[in-house]
């Protein structure tokens, strides 16, 4: 028996062999144009700007960030800009005007800006130690303080007294007290309270009220640990007089257009840090051994609050 190729004439076997050639040459045109245009839809620039809210240290965490900058720098094959911002919500506008990308927000800050613009995504945060008020693990409290000897020990003495709040961007500064504390007193804290100032910083409050500036103020329990360490205030120097639940801890965020190689890299430079010899003072001067991975969902919390607190604003106005 004869093996038999085909029933069809020999010039239309030739006419089908050269369609499917020209059809298999502008598949694969396609995919190495579509492939180009992937590439091109990303990301890529020359220079990473890099970016965090402000605390009182941060001149000088310019220099306790150079071990990671360095290190992103090493790792993504970029120029790395550290952008010095004025409040949380410079950072916030750095982001979304594509000017900042990659930056340390607050959580609050951080879902403000994601509620703006989905692109900007959180990847990390830090998992803390424990302190002196400060919890082990990747959360921490706000927590309301006044200075001991001031003879104001409950939140019933501070009714009609100054509170020190932090910046309008803050979680523990200024929408826990605003929502969760609310709940606590039956009221909004603008009617309960003499007067609520910002300060600017947690550390900055802290000091507004070991100075008598203020009769008492919100802050972060990190944030607090760090002016105790610096030695400027002592604890006992403080009455704790309400702590919130557990807020997760400041997120890490990039701008998710970037080409996926470099937010890779980006990850790698703080979730590989407690590796780098060189990054044991920034680790120290965060109160924190390593970082962890962090999902946008982890930040639900948050976003619920800020519902409560667009919710209540709403019905006031």
């Amino acid at each position: 028996m004869k093996l038999q190729i085909s029933s069809l004439p020999v010039t239309r076997i030739r006419k089908k062999l050269m369609v499917g050639i020209a059809t298999a040459i502008w598949i694969s045109l396609g995919l190495a144009v579509n492939s180009v245009a992937l590439a091109a839809s990303c990301e890529n620039p020359d220079t990473l700007t890099f970016a965090i809210i402000p605390t009182e240290e941060t001149v000088a965490e310019l220099q306790l960030y150079k071990p990671v900058t360095d290190r992103m720098m090493a790792l993504t094959g970029k120029k790395i800009a550290f952008f010095m911002p004025t409040s949380y919500a410079s950072v916030v506008e750095g982001l979304l005007s594509e000017f900042v990308d990659v930056a340390v927000l607050g959580p609050y800050s951080y879902v403000i800006a994601n509620g703006k613009d989905e692109n900007i995504e959180v990847f990390a945060t830090y998992a803390k130690k424990p302190g002196y008020l400060q919890e082990e693990g990747p959360g921490y409290k706000g927590v309301l303080i006044s200075k001991k000897g001031s003879g104001l020990k409950t939140i019933e003495d501070l009714k009609g007294k100054l509170i020190g709040l932090t910046d309008p961007g803050s979680t523990s500064g200024n929408l826990v007290p605003r929502v969760v504390f609310s709940k606590v007193i039956g009221m909004d804290i603008d009617d309960y309270f003499k007067k609520t100032v910002y300060t600017g910083s947690h550390e900055l409050s802290t000091v507004a009220v070991h100075q008598g500036k203020v009769d008492a103020a919100f802050v972060a329990s990190h944030r607090f640990d760090n002016v105790v360490t610096k030695g400027e205030v002592k604890l006992e120097d403080f009455n704790i007089i309400w702590s919130s639940p557990a807020i997760p801890q400041d997120p890490f965020v990039y701008r998710s257009p970037l080409c996926e190689d470099i937010k890779a890299n980006i990850r790698e430079t703080f979730l590989g840090l407690k590796d780098e010899p060189g990054a044991k003072a920034f680790l120290e001067n965060v109160k924190s051994n390593t970082f962890v991975a962090m999902a946008s969902s982890a930040y639900d919390v948050i976003r619920d609050l800020k519902k409560a607190k667009d919710a209540r604003k709403k019905q006031g106005g």
